[in-house]
């Protein structure tokens, strides 16, 4: 007598729970397969990273450590203020942060589910009504365009939204 066969059906089907079970683990952060380098590599804003429960007082976002640098421009800035919200969703697995300017850069300094600050509480460019601004010192103007897509305004520099020489990043 011959052991039973096992029908090709099965086998796909054993594939298919055993691509979903690595699926699992590695979505949760538990993958066994990590990359290990010498190198240093630089801060990571992967959801993995920011669920990291052992997160020291010395690890912090620096994406925002060229904003409103002299040694840029403010277009740098729009696209480095976009990097963030990128950075949100992804690690969030969801839409862009909602509301107007000090709750949106509340939600980017922490006061989200990670409790994550994607924008560093002490950052500069926050002023005291806890807004994120611009190199003016004007709170920028965000407007949902979807659940994806954030519009980003500066006054530029007559400190004054809806004017000429405002500055508009629309992705």
């Amino acid at each position: 007598m011959h052991p039973p066969r096992i029908r090709v059906g099965h086998w796909i089907a054993l594939l298919a729970l055993g691509a979903i079970l690595f699926l699992l683990v590695f979505h949760l952060g538990r993958s066994p397969f990590r990359a290990s380098t010498n190198a240093p590599q630089p801060p990571s804003t992967s959801p993995e990273t920011l669920r990291s429960a052992d997160r020291g007082p010395e690890e912090r976002s620096h994406l925002t450590d060229n904003l409103n640098s002299a040694a840029t421009d403010v277009h740098s800035d729009l696209r480095l203020v976009n990097e963030i919200f990128m950075a949100y969703r992804g690690a969030l697995l969801s839409g862009n942060p909602v509301g107007e300017n000090a709750e949106i850069t509340a939600v980017l300094t922490g006061r989200n589910k990670l409790g994550f600050a994607f924008i560093p509480k002490d950052c500069a460019a926050i002023n005291r009504k806890g807004e994120l601004c611009d190199r003016w010192g004007t709170p920028y103007f965000f407007h949902q365009l979807s659940g994806e897509k954030m519009e980003i305004r500066s006054a530029g520099p007559d400190l004054r939204l809806w004017t000429a020489d405002d500055e508009v990043l629309t992705p």
